[in-house]
């Protein structure tokens, strides 16, 4: 089997925490035999307890280019259907769907950035699946194929390539019909003034 891409095991800050409400508890309950509203600070230090060794029961989380591994149950990537995140991120609890529309609840006990990295593995890897309802792609802003997206761009490409086409010249008349025959009839008088005051020069 290959080496994993990466590996996340509990935080031990967690197992702090454990010890820590377990304490609380044996306290509490030692305390409650004379003070009886202290068993409520039992409870609530008991609760915590359980919920902190179960998170540090977990089993160690691996992620590999095929499959996610949980311990030493195998979960395929193009197996997962969708992911949804809940509240939690640290410590991180995402909801998997798998092919067969069983979920299962990932659960790490872990700090902010180790929890933010393993929840970016988990959708990056989940090729097939939606996440929080998202597709794939949308989710990740990765281009798509739209339908109809060529039909509009034709027209664009044509009006941009219109200004690049060569037009022939159109001949378009400075002068009405009108104008032009009256700057013919002075140009002739011009003309015949002409000859006229050279035949008086000759004559002189």
């Amino acid at each position: 089997m290959s080496r994993p891409l990466a590996r996340y095991r509990p935080s031990r800050r967690y197992l702090l925490f454990a010890l820590l409400a377990i304490c609380g508890t044996i306290f509490s309950a030692w305390t409650g035999l004379r003070w009886p509203s202290t068993w409520i600070a039992a409870g609530l230090f008991g609760v915590t307890s359980v919920a902190l060794i179960t998170l540090l029961w977990q089993p160690e989380i691996e992620i590999y280019e095929t499959h996610l591994q949980l311990g030493r149950r195998i979960i395929l990537w193009r197996e997962i259907r969708r992911l949804d995140q809940t509240g939690w991120i640290a410590p991180l609890v995402v909801s998997l769907t798998l092919s067969t529309d069983r979920r299962v609840f990932l659960l790490y006990a872990g700090d902010l950035d180790s929890s933010t990295s393993l929840l970016r593995h988990l959708r990056r890897y989940s090729r097939n699946a939606l996440l929080d309802g998202i597709p794939y792609r949308q989710a990740w802003g990765e281009p798509g194929e739209k339908p109809g997206l060529e039909k509009r761009s034709e027209p664009r490409k044509t009006l941009e390539s219109g200004p690049q086409r060569q037009s022939s010249p159109v001949y378009r008349p400075l002068l009405r019909p009108e104008e032009e025959e009256e700057i013919e009839r002075m140009f002739q008088r011009l003309k015949s003034v002409g000859r006229l005051d050279q035949r008086g020069s000759d004559e002189q």
